[in-house]
This record gives C-alpha cells, sequence and structure tokens, in this order.
C-alpha cells in the first residue's frame, strides 16, 4: 500500500489507536475519534466524556516529547480483507485559547464525522498531529 492509500484508507475509519512516549520511553496507547484536514493534518479532541482528570498523559507526553503514531485498521474473519494504515508524525497540544482559525476548522471537521460532537461541541484541548509518513499494509 502506498502513502496516498494509507491515507485514504486511514481517512475512512471511524476510530484510532495514538502512540505517544511517556518518560523514560515508556509508550502510551490510547483509542482515539479523529478528522483528517487537508492531505497530512489529524486533529482529535479531549473531549467531554468522563474521565479522571484532564491532565491526561497523552498530553503530558506529546508536550515532551511529540513524536507520535496513529494506527488505523480493519479486522474480518475474511483475511483477504485486512487493512491498517499508520501516520508517523509531530502532534501539539492547542489550547482553547490558542489559533482560533484552525481550532473553528478542526472542530467543524470533527462535528462532521460524529454525531456526538455535534451534540455537544468539543471545547477543551485539541491534538494536531502534523503527518510526515504515511504508511500501511493491506492483504
Amino acid at each position: 500500500m502506498d502513502a496516498t492509500q494509507a491515507r485514504q484508507r486511514f481517512s475512512t475509519a471511524t476510530v484510532a489507536r495514538m502512540a505517544t512516549v511517556g518518560p523514560g520511553g515508556t509508550p502510551h496507547l490510547v483509542p482515539i475519534v479523529f478528522a483528517l484536514l487537508g492531505e497530512s493534518t489529524v486533529v482529535t479532541a479531549v473531549d467531554h466524556k468522563q474521565k479522571r482528570t484532564l491532565a491526561l498523559r497523552r498530553l503530558k507526553n506529546i508536550t515532551a516529547n511529540p513524536a507520535v503514531s496513529l494506527l488505523a485498521d480493519e479486522y474480518s474473519d475474511d483475511w483477504d480483507a485486512l487493512w491498517w494504515a499508520r501516520a508517523d508524525g509531530r502532534a501539539r497540544v492547542l489550547a482553547p485559547d490558542q489559533e482560533p482559525a484552525l481550532r473553528a476548522m478542526a472542530i467543524d471537521a470533527l462535528v462532521a464525522r460524529y454525531v456526538q460532537y455535534a451534540q455537544r461541541r468539543p471545547s477543551g484541548d485539541l491534538i494536531v498531529v502534523d503527518v510526515q509518513r504515511w504508511s500501511g499494509w493491506r492483504a
């Protein structure tokens, strides 16, 4: 699968997993919902779903080390239908008072993908990933 095909497959997925790197190189993996802006920017929100804290480990990890990987995949009992697509890049945390034009575009894109966000728009931090490499595999 080439980079264009990987980006296309990734963009059709409903959920992905975000890997960040913690202190001492410890990996941290979480599921995310996301939207793709243009060819190489992925956005996700710290939203209203119940959490123990809004000081999330992924935000701390990104602040300390912006390298991230995002993985979307499709599993099927028909192994000829399997695929995965990965976006490797640099992430940054965008606070509610930063870059209002980008925030508006990102939130609108998330609202367009997920009805839950149409009912309650994200208002917290966003994670913006500038994708440097798309890769993937398919059966």
